[in-house]
């Protein structure tokens, strides 16, 4: 840690790398961040029980679940990752921590892409169909989701690319 003029008079200045998302910021970014957080738990949350729920007939209330509740958190998500972006310029810094042109954030956002294309036009034509074809193609699309859930979460924690 560096000790810098025009930072927090009581704190020490990070190097850039030793950032982590929701430290040494704002209350704002903080608030921002927990609303990003919240919304891709409200976003991934309900597809871990789509099969089990159309399984047992509720195929309407899923199709209603991820039109009302999926997809809408899928898209705050993206929005209040942008804002978390734009936000990332600390108190007396002259740049901000996170840039467009960073390595994790574009991968981050054509990950998020294919997300909801895989929504849109495989999971949720496959929501009220009960036909093998759709449990496939729904199966398909969860399959795809939650894996790439898992690259969104590694480019979230690791940042690669962040200099």
């Amino acid at each position: 840690m560096v000790r810098e003029a025009g930072w927090w008079p009581s704190r020490p200045r990070p190097s850039v790398p030793a950032v982590l998302a929701l430290f040494l910021t704002t209350t704002g970014y903080r608030i921002v961040g927990l609303l990003h957080i919240l919304a891709a738990i409200a976003a991934f949350g309900p597809l871990f029980i789509y099969p089990s729920m159309q399984r047992a007939g509720a195929a309407d209330a899923v199709a209603r679940l991820h039109l009302r509740l999926v997809l809408p958190a899928l898209t705050l998500s993206w929005v209040l990752g942008m804002g978390l972006v734009g936000m990332s310029k600390p108190e007396g810094s002259d740049e901000a921590v996170f840039k467009m042109s960073q390595t994790w954030i574009v991968l981050a956002l054509i990950v998020w892409v294919v997300l909801m294309v895989v929504s849109w036009f495989l999971i949720r034509p496959a929501l009220t169909d009960t036909s093998e074809t759709a449990r496939s193609r729904m199966a398909a699309g969860i399959g795809v989701t939650h894996l790439l859930l898992i690259v969104q979460l590694y480019l979230m924690i690791w940042k690669p690319g962040l200099s």
